[in-house]
């Protein structure tokens, strides 16, 4: 029977958010990509319809408890495993990077699955094995385990953005667990450790994107271009911006991949710093929504989802807008909500669903 409660707590804050951020991403997205060529449909098209599919993924895990989700997630950890390792049999190869299954006139991006797959695992994992004390390096040997085992398929792709983002997330859950600090000490030890020996790992265009965000004048006419580009774009929006597609280093097609990676830069150009912090209280007040369902859930496996979720989205924020501004390497990570691609909008899409899901549910009692 439907339990009216459910329409009674519905999270319209979040909704809106979600909303008016996608709403501006693809403004956004027409103006970094006008003019449209003739009998090719628009990016900005395409991205509607990306939404309007997302968004029905977003009502659809409404239908659900949460706790459905996390009790499946081990079942749906391992399919993204499988559709990681598929990738590397039969995935399309686009600029040296094999990361897209092929689906008739589409492409999929297991990688952005496999974010959620490790939340909910996660989720699963500390809501079966609670610990008053705290964890210890002991306690989360299975952890790192499931943390390893898609980073790596993740890193052969290769894609190292989406490898961090899982490296973040998972830091973030075990933040919010609560890990002693003896583990903490022994976790930076080996990372430290493990850095120089992992530089030998990295492919020769990564290696080059860490030389080059060290001194982005090493090489200004090639690697070094993009970073460089977009910090101009950035810089030359003023208080006010240049106005709706009047933005130069955009409509000269000066910013590479300036409706995926560097969008934020065609929105700072064309709408300034006022455009900026509307966009990025936009996004801190996600986040701030997030935190806050973490911390009213009726449950701790609600709370960590709420958590990984909310580190999903802050992280990759936080490391596209500090990619296209120069204080972090260029690593391939596309803007929540407002860069163009597919499985990327709808895997957040999802994440906001399920956080509607837990704040939905969190005053009706009973297993």
């Amino acid at each position: 029977m439907f339990d009216r409660r459910l329409v009674m707590n519905f999270d319209w804050s979040l909704l809106a958010t979600a909303v008016l951020i996608s709403a501006l991403g693809v403004v956004n997205i027409y103006s970094s990509t006008y003019p449209h060529p003739p009998g090719v449909t628009p990016l900005f098209v395409k991205q509607i319809y990306w939404l309007a599919l997302g968004f029905g993924f977003l009502f659809f895990t409404l239908a659900f408890d949460y706790r459905t989700f996390i009790r499946y997630g081990y079942p749906f950890y391992v399919c993204c495993l499988l559709l990681l390792i598929l990738v590397m049999v039969i995935g399309r190869t686009t600029s040296g990077s094999q990361r897209w299954l092929p689906l008739g006139f589409i492409s999929f991006q297991p990688s952005e699955l496999a974010k959620l797959g490790l939340i909910l695992v996660l989720a699963r994992f500390f809501t079966e094995r609670e610990d008053a004390q705290g964890y210890d390096l002991r306690n989360l040997a299975i952890p790192f385990l499931l943390l390893a085992l898609p980073a790596l398929l993740v890193f052969k792709q290769p894609d190292l953005g989406t490898m961090v983002l899982l490296g973040l997330i998972f830091i973030s859950i075990l933040a919010f667990m609560g890990v002693h600090r003896r583990a903490w000490i022994t976790l930076a030890i080996a990372c430290a450790v493990a850095a120089p020996i992992a530089w030998h790992f990295l492919k020769d265009y990564q290696k080059t994107r860490l030389r080059i965000f060290l001194d982005p004048g090493l090489d200004p006419l090639k690697t070094g271009y993009h970073i460089t580009q977009s910090k101009i774009a950035v810089g030359s929006g003023g208080f006010w911006g240049k106005g709706f597609l009047h933005g130069t280093q955009s409509q000269l097609r000066f910013l590479p991949e300036q409706h995926t990676d560097f969008v934020f830069s065609v929105w700072a150009e064309e709408w300034g710093f006022v455009g900026s912090f509307v966009l990025l209280f936009l996004l801190l007040l996600l986040l701030s929504r997030g935190l806050k369902i973490a911390s009213t859930s009726k449950d701790r496996g609600g709370a960590i989802l709420a958590i990984g979720l909310s580190a999903m989205i802050f992280w990759q924020a936080f490391i596209n807008i500090g990619m296209v501004v120069g204080i972090l390497p260029v690593v391939g990570v596309p803007l929540p909500l407002f860069s163009y691609g597919g499985t990327s909008l709808i895997t957040t899409l999802i994440g906001i669903g399920i956080l509607m899901n837990i704040s939905m549910r969190r005053f009706m009692l009973g297993p």
